[in-house]
């Protein structure tokens, strides 16, 4: 079978080598979606945390099931599966207290272990989803958007709440989206105006600004003064984390759900007057999943899939999605 392989920064490789083998408590999985992720990227250009060459990427995955034992779910041959791609140990003091997402030991497909960027994959039974109507690139968008309803599902977002979402990229515009499906009231930051033109045609966000224009006085005039109750980062860029705050009004979360590798700077005066509550967010559970299978048929899919290539076209045109000018939103590689 054929797969693609990141063997260092910059370096791709489109390989063969034989199908794997089910194992107990495993099925045998066909994969036909394979959605890029900022993860990807990152590790494409040498700078994604907790990552080692070489590396199969993929973790937003659509797939088929080929071989299944009996197992709880009912599953059979043909389903259509996502696939939860966060490897628990079940066994840690996160797992016993249902915080999978965190697990102790995690193995995340595609960083941490081998992903789905192959044609076929072995996966343990229990991160299987039934896909339940749903076409193969709604189904590999169900991972990114699970993280944000997770970031939301974690700050307590309650109806009419008025939050900022700092970034306007997958992760960022999933949040937008599920946070307005609770009732909250959304304000999109970026530096790119395109994304941000994006956020209110296609997401329907009333308020979206350029964070180099002066953000904080326009959030001021929307809340009276407030500021945002909530502010999620969606971009994992040490700016924007250390000054979220200044979005946020006192007694509010600050949520970080973007990943740097290197240390955050914050003043303590400012986040203490404020009683600041920072929480991080990781990855999602089942009930985020749940949570997007169940609302996705608000989400605008076939707007937010901007790019569309076969595996076999994948390495010629990935170097352009880093590219802002390309205007991708999520890229979507095809396994037949």
């Amino acid at each position: 079978m054929k797969y693609i392989v990141c063997e260092e920064p910059n370096n791709f490789q489109l390989k063969e080598k034989e199908a794997p083998k089910k194992k107990e408590g495993e099925a045998l999985l066909k994969i036909h979606r394979v959605g890029i992720c900022g993860t990807d990227l990152h590790a494409y250009a040498g700078n994604q945390a907790f990552f080692k060459y070489p590396r199969i990427l993929g973790h937003e995955l659509a797939a088929e099931i080929l071989e299944i034992d009996e197992n709880e779910q009912d599953l059979k041959e043909g389903d259509r599966v996502i696939i939860m791609p966060y490897v628990s140990c079940g066994k840690c003091i996160a797992c016993r207290n249902g915080k999978t997402n965190c697990c102790a030991n995690i193995q995340v497909l595609g960083v941490h272990t081998d992903g789905g960027m192959q044609e076929i994959i072995s996966v343990r039974n229990d991160l299987l989803i039934p896909a339940n109507g749903l076409d193969f690139n709604e189904m590999a968008i169900v991972e990114p958007l699970a993280i944000g309803a997770h970031a939301i599902r974690r700050a307590a977002v309650k109806p009419r709440e008025v939050i900022v979402v700092i970034g306007c990229g997958p992760i960022g515009i999933g949040l937008m989206k599920l946070a307005q499906i609770v009732g909250a009231e959304v304000i999109a930051l970026d530096v790119n105006n395109d994304r941000l033109e994006y956020t209110k045609k296609d997401i329907g966000v009333q308020h979206a600004f350029n964070v180099m224009e002066n953000p904080v006085e326009k959030i001021a005039e929307i809340t009276k003064g407030d500021l945002a109750s909530a502010v999620f980062d969606a971009t994992g860029n040490k700016r924007a984390l250390e000054s979220g705050v200044d979005y946020m009004s006192h007694g509010g979360r600050f949520v970080l759900v973007g990943l740097s590798k290197g240390e955050l700077t914050y003043e303590h005066p400012k986040i203490h007057a404020k009683e600041t509550t920072i929480l991080c967010s990781r990855n999602a559970t089942l009930e985020d999943f749940q949570f997007v299978i169940n609302h996705l048929n608000k989400f605008p899919t076939k707007s937010f899939v901007t790019h569309q290539v076969k595996y076999t076209e994948m390495i010629e045109n990935f170097n352009s999605w880093l590219d802002p000018e390309a205007g991708v939103i999520k890229a979507m590689v095809e396994f037949k």
